[in-house]
Formats: structure tokens, C-alpha cells, sequence
């Protein structure tokens, strides 16, 4: 027989047979569930990153498809009229997104839905106009071709995402929307400053608004590149995916403004 310790502090413990039997007795217990170590977290990869985002254009490319489908069909003719409707759902989303740092894959990919809706709205309406044929294509390949034109840039290394460079591309977006802004308020009021008339100033502006938008990206790969070398969660690649289709967006809309404003002339 194993001789009791006389420390206080083991003499809960039993014999090595003792605790072998109890633990095997635990087991044969009909209701006792094995003990589970918690699941490892999978960290964020470059694969997360490309799988995701390419869910999110997808499903708003297809959104965007359906839209236009519907309405040249007349299967709903008056589905353009969601256009602003689209528009203000998509910017309330993205607000949830962005200031709960959301990676929940329904809410992003219910923003891409409505952010599909309202650029084949729009992309329709240019359709529609007299010689502006084909500008929806047109503006697509330009805007995929500058996306892949700045993750060149970002993997070669040609232009460096610097503190001093992220500040300056941030004042630059600040600076746009106070203009455009302030632009809106204007014409509420009745005054016309020339910036979104389709002359040259208008041009020189959506080109300007083009270059920020493009370099902008380069601050998602940085952000992107920095979150992977911390180990960020998976699931954050639903968030990178959100920011990207941001600002593409964001150029595709623009390029489709400067190619109407080039049209037009």
C-alpha cells in the first residue's frame, strides 16, 4: 500500500493507480465529454486577403450586372430609381464597417450588394446617353488596370509608404472632400465654380482625384503587409476586402466622370 504524504498541501492527491482508475471511471461515465484545447487561431494571409476581396467584386459586379439587366429587360423598369436609395444604404454600412472595424462577412458583403445596385444604376444612365456607349466597360478596365498597376508599384517598391507620404495622401483625400463639399453647397445655393462642369477645370480635378485615389491604394497594401507581419486574425481579411472595394469604388466612379467629361468634348 503507498504511504500517505504527510504534506498538507498533497494529501488531496492519490496513489499514481488511484488517479489512473478515478480518470478511467470519469470516462466511462455516459454524460462525461472529453476536455477539448481551444481551436488555434488561423492568422491573416496574403491568399485570406485575395480570397476575400475577390468575393466582395464579385458579388458587387454581379449586383451591378443584375441591376443593368433588369432595367434594359424591363423586367423592372424602374430599378434605377434605387440608385440613391443604394447609394445611402451602402454609405451607412460602410460607416458601421469603419467605425466598428467589422469583419463580419454579411455586413460587407450586404455593403457590396448595395454599392452594386447603385454603380449599375449609374452605369446605366451613362449607357443611356448618346454617345457615351460603352463607357461602363471602359471605366472598368481602366479602373482594374490601375489596381494592378499600383500592387506593381506597391511589390517593386518604387514608391515607399512613408509616414510623411501617408499624411500627405490623407490631406490630399481631406482636401478633395472639403472641395467637393463645399462645391455642393454652392450649387445648392446657385453658384457654379467650374468644378464639375466637364470644362478643363473639371478634368484637371477628376484627374487629380484619379492619382490620389490610386496612390491611396498603396496605403491598403501597406496596412495589409503591416497587419500579416502581426499576426492579425483571418477573419480580418473580410476588412481589407471592405477597404479595397472602397476605393475602387471611389475610382471607378471617378473614371467614369472623366471619361463622360472627355465624351462631352
Amino acid at each position: 500500500m503507498a504511504n500517505k504524504s504527510t504534506n498538507p498541501a498533497l494529501r488531496s492527491f492519490t496513489t499514481p493507480a488511484a488517479s489512473a482508475a478515478t480518470l478511467q471511471d470519469m470516462y466511462n461515465q455516459p454524460s462525461f465529454t472529453p476536455p477539448t484545447s481551444p481551436a488555434a487561431q488561423r492568422y491573416l494571409t496574403v491568399d485570406d486577403v485575395v480570397a476575400k476581396t475577390a468575393t466582395v467584386v464579385i458579388v458587387a459586379l454581379l449586383s451591378a450586372l443584375a441591376t443593368i439587366y433588369l432595367q434594359k429587360s424591363a423586367i423592372v423598369p424602374g430599378i434605377y430609381s434605387l440608385v440613391i436609395p443604394a447609394a445611402i444604404v451602402g454609405f451607412v454600412l460602410a460607416l458601421i464597417v469603419i467605425f466598428k472595424r467589422s469583419s463580419n462577412p454579411a455586413l460587407i458583403l450586404a455593403y457590396a450588394v448595395a454599392e452594386g445596385v447603385f454603380l449599375g444604376g449609374i452605369t446605366g444612365i451613362f449607357e443611356g446617353i448618346r454617345g457615351f456607349e460603352g463607357i461602363g466597360f471602359q471605366a472598368l478596365a481602366a479602373t482594374m488596370g490601375v489596381f494592378i498597376g499600383m500592387l506593381v508599384v506597391y511589390k517593386t517598391g518604387a514608391i515607399r509608404v512613408t509616414p510623411k507620404f501617408t499624411k500627405m495622401i490623407i490631406g490630399a483625400m481631406i482636401g478633395i472632400v472639403s472641395l467637393l463639399i463645399v462645391n455642393l453647397v454652392a450649387r445648392l445655393l446657385g453658384f457654379d465654380m467650374g468644378v464639375r462642369d466637364g470644362g478643363t477645370l473639371s478634368i484637371i480635378i477628376s484627374l487629380v482625384i484619379i492619382v490620389v485615389a490610386a496612390l491611396s491604394f498603396l496605403l491598403d497594401f501597406d496596412a495589409i503587409e503591416g497587419a500579416i507581419k502581426q499576426g492579425a486574425p483571418a477573419t480580418m481579411a473580410w476588412y481589407f476586402a471592405f477597404s479595397l472595394m472602397v476605393t475602387l469604388v471611389w475610382l471607378y466612379l471617378e473614371i467614369l466622370r472623366l471619361l463622360s467629361y472627355l465624351r462631352s468634348n
